[in-house]
């Protein structure tokens, strides 16, 4: 009677109570993706899934959970048990500016998840078809003046990052084009290679294969100092668009109310698996840049984003249903 009476108080524990007294990691561990293969979120998940799982001792499988501009991923660890096992790689785009352009968001990203620590950042590179006659960013803004609502421009949906450069970039050049949102970052090279799509601002991660082959052209990119693996691609800045700086980061997000051990403990495990050198080499070779530090340090980067990106998003006036 005894052991049954205990058996009925365990089950009726809350999720926190519960998650503190059971060990993390005790089995196999989600890590979401809120983008479609083939992008740069997806790419990043799939280069560190393996490095966490050897740190962690358990199994990281990577599952893609599209839509919403990448918004259902962080949904769907918003719902999961509070104890560390299900996570998602989030980003700039589906964590500080998709929300903000919702007039119902299904989540608040302050409120409903827990920063882990920040994984890397990457630059994003204004990018056109080989076949485009814009050579350099003035060539296009004189291609867009010329005929202004008739080139389309890639995103990975409406608020993303992808769809904030180009919302930049109108307001600072006087241009004005037409969006095509997709689910993810694949897709939209495929059909801004085909010409179906003039033009995307995408992660370097995303694109860097894509210009190497011949099949897109790099024209700028967005942050304040050049890329290493596209140093013959110029800034923003130095491509005249004066104080235009966008740096995407990616970022470990859990759950609310996730216990602080367990917190502790993912960010001991990147952390970690960042301070190896040849594993920092292969993020670097794939167009990203390795970031680290602690949960704080994570919060403080999303809330300065979500107040500055508010900004933008009220300005240009973009809203989701």
């Amino acid at each position: 009677m005894l052991r049954r009476a205990m058996l009925a108080a365990t089950l009726l524990l809350p999720w926190p109570a519960a998650a503190q007294d059971a060990p993390f990691p005790s089995r196999p561990i989600t890590l979401l993706v809120g983008f479609a293969p083939g992008g740069g979120t997806d790419i990043l998940a799939r280069l560190i899934a393996p490095k966490l799982s050897e740190e962690l001792g358990q199994p990281v499988a990577v599952e893609n959970r599209t839509g919403g501009g990448g918004t259902i991923a962080v949904v769907a660890t918003t719902r999961a048990r509070p104890d560390g096992h299900t996570v998602t790689l989030g980003t700039l785009s589906n964590n500080a500016q998709v929300p903000l352009a919702m007039k119902a968001p299904p989540f608040d990203p302050l409120r409903d998840v827990t920063p882990l620590v920040q994984v890397a950042s990457v630059p994003l590179v204004m990018t056109v078809p080989a076949t485009s006659p814009a050579r350099d960013v003035q060539g296009f803004v004189a291609l867009a003046k010329a005929a202004p609502g008739t080139l389309n421009f890639a995103s990975n949906g409406v608020g993303t990052s992808q769809h904030m450069a180009a919302e930049l970039f109108m307001l600072a050049t006087g241009t004005r084009m037409v969006h095509v949102p997709y689910r993810g970052s694949g897709p939209a090279s495929i059909d801004l290679a085909a010409n179906v799509v003039q033009v995307n601002f995408d992660t370097l991660s995303t694109v860097l294969p894509h210009i190497r082959g011949d099949r897109l052209r790099g024209l700028a990119v967005t942050t304040r100092a050049r890329s290493d693996q596209l140093p013959e691609v110029p800034t923003m800045i130095e491509s005249g668009i004066a104080g235009y700086d966008i740096d995407l980061w990616y970022m470990l997000f859990g759950p609310a109310a996730l216990p602080e051990a367990v917190t502790a403990r993912w960010a001991e495990a990147l952390n970690k698996a960042l301070a190896d050198r040849a594993f920092r080499q292969r993020l670097v070779e794939a167009g990203f840049g390795p970031a680290g530090g602690t949960p704080a340090q994570a919060a403080a980067v999303l809330r300065a984003d979500i107040t500055r990106y508010g900004e933008v998003i009220r300005r240009a006036g973009i809203t989701l249903e």
